[in-house]
């Protein structure tokens, strides 16, 4: 049995996890494939970034302050910060097909792309980016 490819979280999704709410059954048993072999779920650093916007515009309503909220999902087992690089930004920049318009969407995508990571979304536009083959994707 070969080793699951490392997973990413888009924003939703992390917020899904570590609020503890219920996900599709697909991304939990990614999630517990990739825990079981100790294969990397990564989180981006826009995600953090994400997470204040929606707490500032009242989108998002958190028990703590989003730096503690961010801290505690990288604090969940298994989890890793994917580095955000110069390329991964400028790659973002330049992707096959017609990706989503979101910069954070497009900045997901690279980095996924380039951790050869498969993304646990909701986002509709970033779930038909998937179906084009362009990057792994798995609803949550």
């Amino acid at each position: 049995m070969s080793e699951p490819a490392p997973l990413l979280l888009d924003t939703h999704a992390a917020i899904w996890i570590v609020e503890d709410k219920p996900i599709a059954a697909e991304a939990r048993e990614a999630i517990e494939a990739a825990y079981r072999a100790g294969t990397a779920i990564f989180v981006s650093a826009i995600t953090a970034w994400e997470i204040g916007l929606l707490v500032a515009r009242n989108r998002l309503g958190l028990s703590t302050r989003p730096e503690l909220w961010f801290q505690r999902l990288l604090a969940v087992e298994g989890m890793r910060l994917a580095e955000l690089t110069p390329d991964i930004l400028i790659a973002s920049s330049f992707l096959p097909g017609e990706p989503p318009r979101d910069p954070a969407d497009r900045i997901i995508i690279a980095t996924a792309r380039d951790l050869g990571a498969s993304v646990i979304t909701r986002d509709g536009l970033l779930l038909r980016y998937g179906e084009t083959g362009q990057v792994s994707t798995i609803t949550c």
